[in-house]
């Protein structure tokens, strides 16, 4: 039996309705990842399904007796009083015979699992720790269906392994929102997307629902062309006057109608964002050198000890920590904003740095989106070419009416799309993103993975989203603890398989180890740790490491070779065919114009070939 059925169910909000006459079930004990643009309704659909909406047409069916709990993205502002307290505000026994002592074991289970001091006030705590009590609380209820929106946003990478984990151990039906791939990937039994007020359910793994529903697009579009070109055959017909049997001409004019409601009532897909960096003059080929760096509090608390590396023009470096741990101030001292308490950093030449704040405090709430990004001005400058600030606006999927209201009352994606376009319009060669990726959806994340890939410039980035990380940066600096930060070759899988290597070898020889491999295997001594000696990994040649995004390019590029040179071949022989000339001369312009095409492409190819071969082999 379904433990959550819709049925027919519609919902608008005066405008296109972001549920559709969709039907859905969800079965216990499953675990459902719902995906979907922001704005597409996600959020009003989990409304709906606890009960907190009701759909303006159709039914929601919930099996008797079931209870649902849902886990909203922010943290409530009026909440008060100590951990223990709080958790138990959300008892609710599934049993009606259970003892006030089985509920007191249970509730101290539960806080034992969580990690929580039942003493804590819940004031004094940090935001992922707040996010752990509103999840216990959740619990306490015994919900058979856990509805988390978001769940993965503003954690730390310690807290989101933790969630991981715990939710995989706890039997429980989860139906979730997240823009995190690998925590969808982990957890969902099953994905289903929301996309124009249609809910689609994906039977297959995260990687295959990509494929398919471009597939799905791509013959989507197809059919809407073959209408479009329907329809103005049958306008031009109608135009020219009706000439048919008064019979064929009101069958025929019946369907121009059916033809043109079909197109008034077609719902554009929401596009994607267009995003460009506004490219400054390159940088000097070194752009920040540390030399022993180290940075102590007043207080005397030590957040960098000793560290000693060199970011060159064109690095990707992620920077990875629990909150709190200094990652930002770490920014501050490589840019020179922050003075060190000892060592030595020398800046290169001509830098142009352009800073993501993860606090977003660089857009005023009192003015229009517009206004923030034009200071009142209707015209912008972006890369050279003058242009309108809506016009722009509507790049980042800010609609002109969107666009003329007070930032206050955006959501955090359209916050974070709307600092992102304020920053391109700066020239740059250093782009600093501090927590880029929250709030963002997966369409708009992918987009941003491309952008910061091909950017020619040096980028340094804070986040703890562990794709995002493995597709972009090239090397990684790691807080440790104890004022240690470690200097790695790769993203964040690089330096997981380190840290085995490092524990592996620490458990085999029972000392520290003071080497550690890096991602392509060869030994990387870490500059900044106690006892060791200049890093390899922090030469321009052993620093590179191909992102995710150009290791499978490269991995591509020798077949898109190959066929290139195949049909190069076949089109040559062609032209060297006498019989050609005599049965198909009319073609000889064609094929010659598509050989200079293949010559340019093969080159192109070919180039960036040797461009990742020797990036990879460190030449």
């Amino acid at each position: 039996m379904a433990l959550l059925s819709l049925l027919d169910v519609s919902h608008a909000f005066g405008g296109p309705p972001v549920l559709d006459h969709v039907n859905f079930q969800v079965d216990a004990g499953e675990r459902v990842c719902l995906l979907g643009r922001n704005g597409a309704g996600k959020s009003t659909l989990m409304k709906l399904i606890v009960g907190e909406m009701k759909p303006d047409t159709g039914q929601v069916f919930r099996q008797p007796g079931a209870h649902f709990a849902r886990l909203v993205q922010e943290v409530p502002a009026d909440l008060t009083g100590n951990v223990n307290d709080l958790v138990a505000a959300g008892l609710r026994s599934a049993n009606a015979h259970e003892e006030d002592w089985e509920r007191d074991v249970r509730l101290e289970d539960l806080l034992a699992q969580t990690g929580l001091d039942p003493h804590a006030e819940f004031s004094a705590l940090s935001g992922g720790l707040k996010r752990r009590v509103l999840l216990a609380r959740a619990l306490a209820s015994q919900p058979d269906l856990l509805l988390l929106d978001e769940p993965t946003n503003h954690l730390d990478l310690a807290a989101i392994l933790w969630l991981e984990e715990f939710l995989l151990a706890q039997k429980v039906g989860l139906f979730f929102v997240t823009h995190d791939r690998v925590f969808l990937k982990r957890l969902a039994t099953r994905i289903v997307e929301l996309d124009r007020g249609v809910i689609t359910n994906w039977d297959c793994d995260y990687d295959t629902v990509l494929v398919r529903r471009q597939d799905r697009l791509e013959a989507e579009e197809r059919t809407q062309a073959l209408a479009d070109k329907k329809l103005a055959q049958e306008e031009e017909w109608i135009r020219r006057g009706v000439r048919a049997q008064r019979s064929r001409a009101t069958a025929r004019i019946n369907q121009l109608h059916t033809l043109r409601a079909e197109r008034r009532a077609r719902r554009a897909r929401v596009g994607n964002v267009t995003m460009r960096v506004n490219e400054a003059t390159p940088s000097g080929v070194k752009v920040v050198d540390v030399e022993n760096m180290s940075f102590a509090y007043p207080d005397g608390r030590v957040l960098v000890r000793d560290l000693t590396t060199t970011i060159i023009r064109g690095d990707k470096i992620g920077l990875i920590g629990p909150n709190g741990a200094g990652k930002t101030t770490l920014i501050k001292l490589l840019l020179g904003q922050l003075a060190p308490t000892g060592g030595v950093i020398n800046h290169g030449t001509n830098l142009e740095v352009v800073y993501y704040d993860q606090l977003r405090a660089q857009i005023d709430d009192n003015r229009t989106v517009a206004d923030n990004i034009a200071n009142g001005n209707t015209h912008l400058t972006v890369d050279g070419r003058t242009r309108h600030v809506i016009s722009y606006l509507q790049d980042f999927l800010f609609a002109p009416d969107r666009a003329r209201t007070p930032a206050r009352v955006l959501s955090g994606g359209e916050r974070n799309r709307l600092l992102l376009a304020r920053l391109f319009t700066k020239p740059a060669n250093v782009l600093v993103l501090d927590e880029p990726t929250n709030d963002l959806d997966i369409e708009t994340l992918d987009l941003l993975e491309d952008l910061l890939v091909e950017f020619p410039g040096t980028v340094l980035i804070v986040s703890h989203d562990r794709e995002f990380l493995d597709e972009v940066v090239t090397s990684s600096l790691v807080f440790e603890g104890n004022g240690v930060i470690g200097d790695y070759v790769g993203g964040y899988s690089d330096w997981q398989a380190d840290r085995k290597k490092q524990l592996a070898k620490k458990a085999g020889e029972g000392t520290r180890p003071t080497v550690a491999a890096t991602g392509g295997g060869a030994p990387s001594v870490r500059k900044n740790e106690p006892g060791g000696s200049a890093s390899p990994a922090t030469t321009p040649e052993r620093r590179r490491k191909l992102t995710g995004r150009e290791q499978r390019e490269l991995d591509a590029l020798p077949a898109q070779i190959e066929k290139l040179e195949t049909e190069q071949t076949q089109l040559t022989a062609k032209l060297a065919d006498p019989a050609f000339y005599k049965n198909e001369a009319a073609k000889f312009t064609e094929i010659k114009t598509r050989l200079d095409v293949i010559e340019a492409e093969h080159a192109t190819a070919f180039a960036r070939w040797e461009e990742l071969e020797a990036a990879r082999s460190g030449n």
